[in-house]
């Protein structure tokens, strides 16, 4: 079927006139660059080369009578000699200069100067051969033709250089005119493309957003047109009609939608739950259960030549695990809503001393990795702090564990707790494999593990929770560290010491 006006051939009606526009503009630039360069090239073909000879006519010419004048005052033949070298030299220069000049098409006036000039040169160097005592006035008469011709071929050169300057500015004149009866050809274009098709077809656009938005009273205009518009505001008639049509079981959907969120949502909360215990599970159990393990196969191994003092000793210490792995199942539950953000639920804060608490977590991690090189703090004093002495366990263990484990050539590590004014400060050093500049800002980050640690287990759990649990403190830590060079973690606390509390302003909590 036909259309009666059809986009596409409205567009290429335009196109085709904006072609022809690119044509004419090419064109009338072609014709005005023609037209400069006849102008230009008589200024670089015929000005500057004769002005460039007669230069030269000029300077030699001049030269030449003070030749004359020393080979007339000079007596030693090498003196005279040198002269007439000299004078030879200007002559060769002369001609070469006429040469050049006779090479470049002149007017009539021009040659006459020309010819002129040449006849009272020749007169010149023919009186200058015999020594004539008239050589003066010959020389003044060449130099005064020379010197007209020079005048002549100077306003001749400005003469054609305004001509050129004039089709400059006539070429530009005609090429702008041009630009802008396109510009405006082309702008009257561009407005029957607005207002017949760019115009309509976004009026559409917007009217189909706003039924895909579910607003189906919008009315849709254009359905009398004839061509392709027409067509696309019939089609969202009756797209709009559909709307309307599915509008009603819209809200039932929406109601069931809603539901299932609410279950995935549910569904994803106990997920994370689990995944929460389990990993801190699995992070925390590990140095107990090693300890259990490492007794348990002394045992076995030395049964024959321990006494009953050493099987008590290691039954103690298989005990004192034991209560430990007890303690952390009952704090497993408190860690967890720790991490899911009940920070109170179970914090217990007391007195405590933190240099024991460290001593032993020194003490425990030795026993399960002996070959570790850890050295304990060497203060003597105790340390006191108001926390919760089984968080503060397991940030301090965290903290030696991944010192330990991330040194995989058995570095040094040190351990150093010390009072700085109102704070208490232990730090935990090693040499390991650092960690990246990159990964640094994200460490301290809930899952999140370095880079650099492929191969090596965890859970990306022990540094969220050392952070936690200082800032449950009123404390903070801190990261120094470099790839390939180790790293240096510093726990910063209150202090709960009278000299602390002094400085602060406090009154003592305990003596």
């Amino acid at each position: 079927m036909m259309r009666a006006r059809s986009i596409k051939a409205r567009l290429s009606l335009v196109f085709l006139l904006l072609f022809l526009l690119v044509i004419l503009i090419g064109f009338e630039a072609l014709r005005s660059l023609n037209y400069v360069n006849d102008a230009s090239s008589q200024i670089r073909v015929r000005w500057l080369p004769s002005t460039r000879a007669l230069g030269d006519l000029n300077n030699y010419t001049t030269d030449f009578p003070a030749a004359e004048t020393a080979l007339s005052h000079s007596g030693r033949p090498g003196e005279r000699a040198e002269i007439e070298r000299q004078m030879a030299h200007l002559d060769r220069e002369i001609a070469a200069a006429q040469r050049a000049y006779r090479q470049i098409p002149h007017d009539a006036t021009e040659t006459q100067l020309y010819g002129r000039f040449a006849a009272r040169w020749s007169e010149y160097r023919q009186l200058v051969e015999r020594s004539a005592p008239a050589s003066k006035a010959a020389y003044d008469a060449a130099s005064e033709a020379l010197g007209t011709l020079t005048e002549r071929n100077i306003a001749s050169a400005r003469e054609a250089s305004e001509r050129s300057d004039l089709a400059y500015a006539q070429a530009r004149g005609r090429i702008g005119l041009t630009i802008l009866l396109v510009g405006v050809l082309v702008a009257g274009a561009m407005l029957h493309v607005t207002r017949s098709i760019s115009a309509p077809l976004v009026e559409l656009a917007l009217r189909m957003h706003r039924l895909a938005a579910s607003e189906t009273s919008v009315e849709v205009e254009g359905t009398h047109r004839h061509d392709e518009i027409g067509e696309m505001a019939r089609a969202v008639v009756v797209f709009r009609n559909n709307a309307i049509d599915l509008a009603s079981s819209r809200h039932a959907m929406a109601q069931q939608a809603e539901m299932l969120r609410e279950k995935l949502a549910e569904e994803q909360r106990l997920t994370l739950l689990q995944r929460n215990f389990v990993s801190m599970a699995s992070h925390e159990f590990r140095t107990p259960l090693a300890i259990i393990d490492g007794h348990a196969q002394r045992l076995i191994s030395m049964r024959e030549r321990l006494t009953a003092a050493e099987l008590a000793e290691r039954a103690r210490k298989v005990r004192h695990t034991v209560r430990r792995m007890t303690q952390l199942i009952d704090n497993l539950i408190g860690s967890a809503r720790l991490i899911d953000g009940g920070l109170d639920l179970n914090y217990h804060p007391t007195q405590v001393d933190l240099m024991e608490i460290v001593r032993e977590v020194c003490r425990m991690q030795k026993e399960l990795t002996p070959e570790a090189q850890i050295l304990e703090p060497a203060a003597a004093q105790p340390l006191m702090v108001f926390g919760d002495a089984s968080y503060l366990n397991q940030v301090f263990g965290n903290l030696l564990s991944n010192a330990v484990k991330y040194s995989p050539d058995g570095g040094l590590i040190r351990v150093i707790a010390a009072q700085d004014g109102a704070q208490i400060v232990v730090a935990v050093e090693d040499h390991g494999i650092g960690i990246p500049e990159r990964d640094r800002q994200r460490v301290f980050e809930r899952y999140y593990r370095g880079s650099n640690t492929s191969g090596i287990v965890g859970s990306g759990v022990g540094l969220y929770l050392v952070s936690t649990i200082a800032s449950l403190h009123k404390g903070s830590v801190e990261l120094d560290s470099r790839e390939g060079e180790g790293s240096r973690f510093t726990l910063r606390l209150p202090c709960n010491s009278v000299e602390a509390q002094n400085l602060r302003g406090e009154r003592p909590a305990c003596v």
